[in-house]
């Protein structure tokens, strides 16, 4: 997404996490342009923000744009934990 300039912290939807919407913080975000076959979109950005793909999981990997361990939500780690489990 950017620079560090560009950083932005923004709440996410993500597929299997219940509950409000997860604060995300991007801090020189890598950007996912597209996804292949079998692999699951977890989470995009509002249409303000064109819609980018920001979290995906294939099988037991996952992969997100943003930092989830810069806050203090614990659900994306545990969703990471039970796809292990």
């Amino acid at each position: 997404f950017g620079r560090q300039v560009d950083s932005f912290e923004t709440d996410l939807h993500i597929d299997g996490l219940a509950g409000e919407p997860l604060r995300a913080v991007f801090i020189r975000a890598p950007l996912i342009s597209r996804v292949g076959e079998g692999v699951q979109v977890l989470a995009r950005l509002d249409a303000d923000r064109g819609e980018r793909i920001v979290a995906v999981r294939q099988g037991n990997m996952l992969a997100t744009s943003f930092h989830p361990e810069l806050t203090p939500d614990l659900r994306l780690h545990q969703y990471f934990l039970d796809m292990l489990a």
